[in-house]
């Protein structure tokens, strides 16, 4: 297993605490930190033993989204289609239940596990937001994955905005994505224990009842949302050779202010 993937075998029967693993980075997304994930849902998906997931960050951050050093390299597809550029997500190869335990910052690419989670608790200092267009990026993936999810008015705001529109763990669960909110002042691994507790209420159910359950949920959202995902993902990488795609990550690494094309 990477170092960039954190496992805990049975902290409950049945359940697989996962933690990204690059704290120093706040979590962002690296081709080795997805390949890594990758790796490990394919390896999850055999197992009989594992009837829920609980996944988190490790350090202050749960995904910061990609690295900007990923970003700024030659960029090329992780695979085929969106399902291959999105197959880090546990949602898109096992067939048990996810809980994302947001513990601290959840921004841009951050937002796809939130989004593929089957519900997500959070930290009452976590945050989200979605910093792709001031860093010269398309946010093309992350608005349809959360249409059902969020109103669109405050997708377009976090999208549109970037940095400048940073909602709270509270607003998020007034909005509904957010199903329960952790008080982690006094107590940093309360949000993992009440995440652990509710997976644990979830593996003690019929295993063959919540997979099908589970699937009948994926069916509605993946008919929602799949076509958009594509449609989406398209413009992201035909956004790839314009100039402010490079631009933006330079200039974050440099912070100045970036020079747009136009």
């Amino acid at each position: 297993m990477s170092e960039n993937v954190l496992t805990e075998e049975q902290p409950a029967p049945g359940v697989l605490l996962v933690r990204l693993n690059r704290p120093d980075q706040l979590n962002a997304l690296s081709a080795e930190l997805m390949d890594a994930l990758e790796a490990l849902w394919r390896e999850v998906a055999g197992r009989q033993d594992v009837r829920c997931v609980v996944l988190t960050g490790n350090g202050r951050g749960f995904c910061s989204g990609a690295d900007t050093g990923f970003l700024s390299a030659d960029r090329a597809p992780r695979g085929e289609g969106v399902d291959g550029e999105l197959s880090f997500l546990p949602g898109r190869t096992l067939d048990v239940p996810v809980i994302a335990a947001v513990n601290g910052v959840c921004a841009g690419g951050g937002l796809h596990f939130v989004a593929d989670a089957d519900f997500v608790i959070a930290a009452h200092r976590a945050t989200f937001l979605d910093p792709h267009v001031g860093v010269g990026q398309v946010s093309g993936i992350e608005p349809p994955s959360l249409v059902l999810r969020l109103p669109v008015p405050v997708i377009a705001r976090m999208a549109l905005l970037g940095t400048a529109e940073r909602l709270t763990a509270q607003r998020m669960y007034e909005l509904g994505l957010v199903t329960e909110i952790v008080d982690t002042s006094d107590r940093p691994e309360a949000l993992v224990a009440r995440s652990v507790e509710l997976a644990t209420a979830v593996a003690a159910a019929s295993p063959a009842a919540v997979r099908a359950t589970r699937r009948s949920l994926r069916r509605l959202t993946d008919a929602a949302t799949e076509p958009y995902l594509a449609a989406g993902w398209a413009e992201v990488q035909q956004h790839w050779s314009h100039p402010d795609s490079v631009e933006g990550p330079q200039a974050f690494a440099e912070k100045r202010q970036p020079r747009w094309d136009s």
